[in-house]
């Protein structure tokens, strides 16, 4: 028993025609010459060709040859641009069998006496044209029965785009140079095939040309100039009908591409595919955004951790240090406490009233400017000293020591402010002013009054020539010095003044010693500076009355003075401005 082979199944495959007569067929399509194929074709078309014998020949007039179907005259109506010059050949044989004059003379037909005007001529001149390759294909780019028509961009052309534009771009293939044209194609066809297409066309190389329609016969010039210029008439009206031919291909190119289903389904493709990449590059820089905010979040929590930890460890220091500030001020008024009431007790070791009023000054600014060390130094003398004498001999040598410091530090302070002031207001070089030349400008003052024609210039003159100290002096420097000496001695006067009313009031309240030693204070305290004054009245008017507080902040505020001296002045600035207005009212 034969055992039953199993065979696989059919495979399908897609076969594409090739070999010679699949490329004649293109190439007949196409309107390309068949002369150099085999030559058993070609007699094998001759045998099929069957001729078509035109029945208007006698009515043609030779003259009008331009105006002639040369194909339809030779009895190829139907092939055209598609036969062959064999074919041409054999056709034009048979039209001379025929239409031979002989062979028409011969049948009994009348013949025109001149060959030129009879309709035989349309026949040679028709062979002429189509058997010249040259010729041949001038005329076939003025074919007549061509459709030079461009379909409209309409909903028509839309709706049946493949059936309307196929015909068309198979028909103008015929033009091509190149012998690849690609193919309309269908709904099937790849993004790559329609571009494909559109490129081809919209490049397309056209062999089409209008040398048929020459107005001018070159060779009936009478010389070169003529000849010349026919050819360049001629050469201009090639060119702008070439022109036009270009604008209708590329319009039939327009049109199609406009219409062309596949073109609107692949910018849909495209757009989609675009919102897709840049939906999925938002989501890329959404998640990056996101885990660099999540990294940002905790880098700030992390921050924010650390900076509460450190801020709490910054409180708990402040904290430590403010008690440990808040110790010392109250051991250091616990010791001034002592210093005071031992003082207090001893009656200031002074036996005059105004002898006590100096003793509480000197002993009030030595409690303000010394320290806790200081303090508890002199109590501590204070206690191991035997006898009253001693103690005294502690207190005092401790005041008359502070006391020559403080002098020292306040002509310091006074030579620098002067130097600064005389510096401001001097054009010239920085020069000091002993005493004497400072007593020689007063009187040099009280000599030249104002009014004094050049007066400044007299000072600095009468200066220069009785001072002892060699340094000359200018008008300006002068004028600037007298300036700073009238501002000091008006501020001298104001405090005299003040001072001669506290004065008069202490004798009716006698119980007021602490505001005593207080406003006596100020004449032997450090000078207020331009700048510490500016900031004081600046701090003032920050901080009004009622403000909580007030003094402390004020006190911040001058940093370089104590809370007790922005009081001090305060109230000194307080009675100079009753002064003030109390002499203008006696005025």
């Amino acid at each position: 028993m034969v055992s039953q082979i199993l065979l696989p199944p059919p495979l399908k495959l897609r076969a594409e025609p090739v070999g010679i007569w699949f490329e004649r067929y293109l190439r007949s399509k196409r309107g390309e010459d068949l002369d150099d194929t085999v030559e058993d074709d070609d007699e094998e078309e001759d045998d099929t060709f069957v001729f078509e014998d035109c029945k208007d020949l006698p009515d043609m007039d030779p003259n009008d040859w331009k105006e002639q179907d040369h194909y339809k005259v030779l009895g190829l109506g139907k092939l055209r641009y598609r036969a062959t010059s064999k074919q041409i050949k054999a056709a034009h044989k048979q039209c001379v069998l025929k239409h031979h004059p002989d062979k028409r003379r011969a049948a009994g037909i009348a013949v025109a006496a001149e060959a030129d005007s009879d309709y035989f001529s349309c026949i040679t001149k028709a062979f002429e044209i189509l058997g010249d390759k040259t010729k041949r294909r001038a005329y076939d780019s003025v074919d007549p029965t061509f459709d030079d028509d461009v379909p409209p961009v309409s909903k028509s052309s839309r709706q049946k785009f493949y059936e309307t534009f196929r015909p068309v771009f198979e028909n103008n293939a015929r033009w091509s140079n190149s012998k690849r044209v690609p193919l309309l194609g269908n709904e099937d066809s790849t993004i790559e095939e329609v571009d494909d297409l559109y490129t081809f066309w919209y490049n397309f190389d056209s062999w089409r040309e209008y040398s048929y329609y020459d107005q001018e016969d070159k060779e009936k010039a009478e010389d070169a100039y003529e000849r010349r210029w026919m050819e360049k008439q001629n050469r201009a009206e090639r060119q702008k009908k070439k022109k036009e031919e270009m604008q209708r291909i590329r319009q039939l190119v327009d049109n199609a591409y406009a219409c062309d289903p596949r073109i609107k389904l692949f910018k849909e493709k495209e757009k989609r595919k675009k919102e897709e990449e840049k939906e999925r590059k938002a989501a890329a820089v959404r998640k990056l955004a996101e885990e660099k905010e999540a990294e940002e979040k905790r880098i700030r929590e992390k921050e924010r951790l650390e900076k509460e930890k450190l801020e709490q460890e910054r409180l708990q220091q402040q904290q430590a240090a403010k008690k440990a500030k808040e110790r010392e001020r109250k051991a250091l008024k616990k010791e001034k406490q002592k210093i005071d009431n031992f003082c207090k007790e001893n009656d200031y070791f002074q036996s005059t009233d105004d002898e006590k009023l100096k003793m509480m000054e000197q002993l009030s600014h030595f409690l303000l400017a010394i320290s806790l060390t200081e303090a508890t130094a002199v109590n501590e003398d204070i206690q191991k000293s035997t006898s009253h004498e001693d103690k005294e001999k502690v207190i005092k040598s401790r005041l008359r020591a502070f006391q020559e410091k403080h002098e020292e530090e306040k002509k310091k302070q006074l030579q620098a402010a002067s130097k600064k002031k005389s510096g401001d207001r001097e054009s010239g070089p920085k020069m000091e002013w002993a005493y004497e030349d400072v007593q020689l400008l007063i009187k040099a003052v009280n000599l030249f009054p104002a009014g004094t024609e050049k007066r400044w210039e007299t000072v600095a003159t009468y200066i220069n020539t009785h001072s002892a100290t060699s340094k000359p002096r200018q008008g300006k420097e002068c004028l600037a010095r007298a300036k700073n000496l009238k501002d000091q001695d008006l501020k001298v006067q104001a405090n005299r003044k003040v001072f001669e009313r506290f004065q008069e009031n202490q004798k009716s309240s006698a119980g007021k010693k602490a505001d005593e030693v207080e406003i006596s204070q100020r004449y032997d305290q450090q000078p207020w500076s331009s700048d510490e004054q500016r900031l004081l009245e600046q701090a003032l008017k920050t901080y009004p009355n009622g403000t909580d507080k007030r003094w402390d902040k004020i006190a911040e505020a001058v940093a370089s003075r104590t809370k007790r001296e922005c009081m001090l002045r305060y109230k000194e600035l307080v009675e100079m401005v009753r002064a003030k207005k109390s002499v203008q009212t006696k005025k």
